[in-house]
């Protein structure tokens, strides 16, 4: 009996860590300044779920064991998401509104990434452009250098050690403008 309550306290430490490393990621200014990622409520999302998708698709591809640690890692975004409205003032029904409306963007996000990734960096580049970028307009190369990263950091956490993954280290690599102003992936 106490075997599985310990275990469901370790899947949600370890979902709320690989959560947390998501949003860090998501939060490196370089997105907003670089590669002009609007620097907005919406863009933060585009972002944090940018990131929380790289994990859930590496969770999903090792099959039925981390079934139930990528749905923690989910719920541990979406109950983020509810506590942060809930501290903006939104009320409990705008609430539930909302966070249904960022669920259902967000499944449309997975399937346009997962498109985009079986496919050239041309369906990838539409799918990160109507994304992340919205209704801003960036530059060609801030695209291009957003889609390299988001493949880049795609393959390092689908190489990092299974073992890191389940102890919380989802393996995202540095990301640090190169001196002329160009993002780097390191």
């Amino acid at each position: 009996m106490f075997d599985g309550l310990f275990k469901n306290r370790r899947v949600k430490r370890v979902a709320f860590e690989l959560y947390n490393s998501a949003v860090n990621q998501a939060r490196l200014p370089v997105f907003y300044t670089d590669l002009g990622v609007p620097d907005t409520l919406e863009g933060r999302f585009d972002m944090i779920s940018l990131h929380v998708f790289l994990v859930l698709r590496r969770l999903k591809h090792e099959g039925a064991p981390m079934v139930d640690l990528g749905q923690a890692v989910f719920d541990a975004m979406f109950a983020d998401f509810d506590r942060n409205f809930r501290e903006m003032g939104v009320g409990d029904f705008g609430v539930g509104n909302r966070v249904k409306k960022l669920a259902r963007g967000f499944y449309g996000r997975v399937a346009a990434y997962d498109e985009g990734l079986e496919g050239d960096d041309t369906i990838l580049m539409a799918a990160l452009s109507r994304n992340v970028y919205r209704r801003s307009e960036p530059s060609a190369e801030q695209v291009s250098q957003l889609t390299t990263y988001f493949r880049n950091q795609l393959a390092a956490v689908e190489q990092h050690h299974l073992t890191a993954l389940t102890d919380g280290d989802p393996g995202f690599i540095e990301f640090e403008p190169r001196s002329e102003g160009s993002p780097d992936v390191r």
